[in-house]
């Protein structure tokens, strides 16, 4: 099935963003409208993309494509990347932002899950990466966008999975920015820290030390930083004064002792996990 158009209009550059229905995705894909880029917008929300892609075409003046795509399934690259082929789409600017987590020991949550999470936040980031890439290489110019966390420089308890795949596109994306130096392509990894958004009462963390009464940056302000640091060809992204410290305050401390604080904070209150 061929991506939906939904304003015809090819000069501009073209941004390919994952996740885009919500969150950071959606204001991210808001400052590439803005600034004047089509625009890909994947994610599984139907609904939800038609009307962000009504919307920047309204607001903006947008060439926005959609492709409904469920990014869990190991199929999902090679098709998106088979559909933006056929329809003469080419990608300038590649936004790994889809990714999800779950909440829980990791003895007792659900393996089917967290396979699922595994896909989405590692291989498929990987596949469209790779895929994206090569185009962008034998261009001679393009920008790589990978979102990950300050998870990524802890391991997390109650949260595993998800924090290693955090720490899997921080190491990745360093790497691979560094391979494309001098190639005109470039690499940013975007490390937010927590981010006011549904995250906390999908995985139940909500009532958690680290969540309950805190204030966290908006998905705007992440994305927005994100941006310019991308626009800026910096490799490693990390948004606010507090998270820049934290992460570099971890170098200083046993890994055990860091793990044993994470485990703390993300103690249910009143019983165990």
């Amino acid at each position: 099935m061929l991506p939906t158009k939904v304003y015809n209009e090819q000069s501009k550059e073209t941004a390919l963003i994952t996740g885009a229905a919500a969150g950071i995705g959606y204001e991210l894909a808001s400052i590439f409208a803005r600034d004047g880029y089509n625009l890909v917008l994947v994610d599984k929300d139907e609904q939800k993309l038609t009307d962000i892609a009504n919307e920047f075409k309204s607001k903006f003046g947008t060439l926005v494509t959609t492709i409904i795509k469920d990014l869990s399934l190991p199929t999902s690259s090679l098709e998106i990347y088979a559909e933006l082929q056929e329809a003469g789409i080419n990608i300038n600017f590649l936004v790994n932002n889809a990714g999800f987590g779950r909440f829980g020991l990791f003895a007792d949550t659900d393996l089917i899950s967290e396979l699922e999470m595994l896909q989405v936040n590692l291989v498929t980031l990987t596949h469209m990466t790779k895929l994206f890439v090569r185009d962008m290489v034998r261009n001679g110019q393009g920008k790589v966008l990978n979102v990950s966390s300050t998870a990524a420089f802890q391991s997390g308890p109650l949260m595993a999975v998800y924090f290693a795949t955090k720490a899997y596109v921080l190491s990745f994306s360093e790497a691979i920015a560094n391979e494309l130096e001098g190639t005109g392509v470039t690499v940013t990894v975007l490390c937010p820290g927590p981010t006011i958004s549904s995250f906390h009462q999908e995985t139940g963390m909500a009532e958690t030390a680290l969540v309950k009464g805190k204030k966290f940056m908006d998905a705007a302000t992440v994305a927005s930083v994100g941006y310019h640091g991308l626009m800026a060809n910096k490799t490693v992204v990390i948004p606010g004064l507090k998270n820049r410290i934290m992460v570099e305050m971890l170098r200083f401390f046993p890994r055990i002792l860091v793990t044993k604080f994470v485990r703390s904070t993300h103690e249910l209150p009143s019983a165990s996990v």
